[in-house]
């Protein structure tokens, strides 16, 4: 039986929509050996139809020459949540339809190793809903944006959960993996 673990970039306000505003800090190498120990047990990916839209061009032409994880993003199979097909094509990729917990239940049995989950705000709000996320990792960055689409907003059901490990890098960003509590 599958996990799934999902990483965000957030700011500390929670904003986390459009983090280009991240590339300033650059990009630490310890946050590079968390991310690919996240992605090192990953048999597959989750995401939301607009995360997939926006990351397939950003993905599919990179060799790992360009980027050590372009292989994992390109040849690992993605399974898109939404309601309509994505207008990009990238690498092996499955639409799994409408947000549906039941189907990624599902999927979870179907896959040996972690599922893995990149931005995908919505999609990760309902797995935490329904009690379907395993590992949620945060990469808080040392700003505040002010305004834009905050991770958990209004509306969103209180849940509680348990730090399971921290780090802090040399740029300012902090990793913050949380569990179910």
């Amino acid at each position: 039986m599958g996990t799934i673990a999902a990483h965000e970039f957030m700011a500390v306000d929670g904003v986390f929509e459009d983090p280009s505003w991240t590339f300033e800090y650059g990009f630490d190498p310890k946050m590079g050996e968390t991310l690919g120990a996240i992605t090192g047990s990953a048999s597959a990916i989750l995401l939301g139809r607009k995360t997939f839209e926006m990351f397939a061009p950003a993905w599919r032409d990179r060799t790992a020459d360009d980027d050590p994880g372009a292989p994992f993003f390109n040849e690992t199979t993605k399974y898109v949540v939404g309601s309509q097909q994505p207008s990009q094509e990238w690498g092996p990729s499955e639409l799994l339809g409408a947000y549906d917990a039941d189907r990624i239940r599902r999927l979870k049995g179907e896959v040996d190793g972690t599922i893995y989950v990149s931005g995908s705000g919505e999609l990760v709000r309902g797995l935490l809903k329904d009690g379907l996320l395993d590992e949620l990792h945060l990469f808080v960055y040392p700003v505040a944006m002010g305004q834009g689409a905050h991770l958990f907003g209004d509306g969103v059901d209180p849940t509680k959960l348990a730090l399971k490990a921290s780090d802090v890098y040399d740029n300012g960003v902090v990793h913050l993996a949380y569990g179910p509590a």
